[in-house]
């Protein structure tokens, strides 16, 4: 037998518009973890929240909708099918073969731009002197440029929006991130201010110019952003990809 909360839940999935009946959504959401050694790593505070939100709006949209979800400590959206990843590279791998069969692609994680080339076999010792241990860094792989570039995005089969969480000069630089990465919508936010929170503001980038969803929790923007990515996809958008 449901929950009560699983068939509230399903009650407001059922009055919500159907805008995205018959999609196919792909989500990533959260961190990535890189590991120096067994015990320690890099990471970051972003918490999964918005991305688990716009989950939840695809599917009450009525899309079929796939969540690659990095380390969170978050309750699966109901009817959401969830795929658990720890790197920014197992997330590369699994979002690339998700997207193979995706209408729609969502790149909401806050992936580690950059991972440790080495992983240590065994937890790295303190030796008294003082001095940190060396580290060599290598870059991980963008997720949205692989995706983006890939030939169903190209071809308008499959949309893309790509989030830019920035601690300043949040319209230039999601203006220059949606045109290096040459995606139709791209959603800022300042990450500082929304880790870990439960409400943001968002910032739209479309070629045609930029919309500000006023704060409001994470789910209520999720919902409007869903909306508009229903839209937007409605119109000629691959031809303006060069504006």
């Amino acid at each position: 037998m449901l929950e009560p909360e699983q068939i509230v839940e399903d009650l407001i999935a059922c009055l919500q518009p159907q805008v995205l009946a018959g999609k196919r959504v792909l989500v990533t959401a959260g961190p990535t973890f890189e590991a120096i050694d067994p015990v320690r790593g890099i990471t970051n505070l972003s918490s999964g929240k918005m991305g688990f939100a716009i989950a939840r709006a695809a599917r009450e949209a009525g899309a079929q909708v796939t969540l690659v979800a990095g380390p969170v400590a978050l309750p699966t959206p109901r009817g959401v099918t969830r795929l658990d990843v720890r790197s920014g590279r197992q997330m590369h791998a699994a979002t690339l073969a998700e997207a193979q069969h995706a209408d729609m692609f969502v790149a909401t994680a806050a992936v580690a731009d950059w991972r440790p080339a080495e992983a240590a076999a065994q937890k790295i010792k303190k030796d008294g002197s003082g001095r940190a241990p060396e580290l060599r860094f290598e870059e991980n792989p963008n997720i949205l440029a692989a995706v983006a570039a890939s030939e169903r995005a190209r071809s308008g089969a499959l949309y893309c929006v790509g989030f830019a969480a920035e601690s300043e000069n949040l319209l230039a630089h999601a203006q220059a991130k949606r045109a290096r990465k040459r995606v139709p919508l791209l959603v800022g936010n300042l990450g500082p201010a929304t880790f870990g929170q439960d409400d943001n503001v968002l910032l739209l980038v479309r070629p045609g110019g930029v919309e500000e969803f006023p704060r409001a929790s994470k789910l209520v923007l999720a919902r409007q952003l869903v909306a508009a990515m229903a839209a937007h996809a409605q119109t000629p958008w691959l031809q303006s990809l060069a504006t």
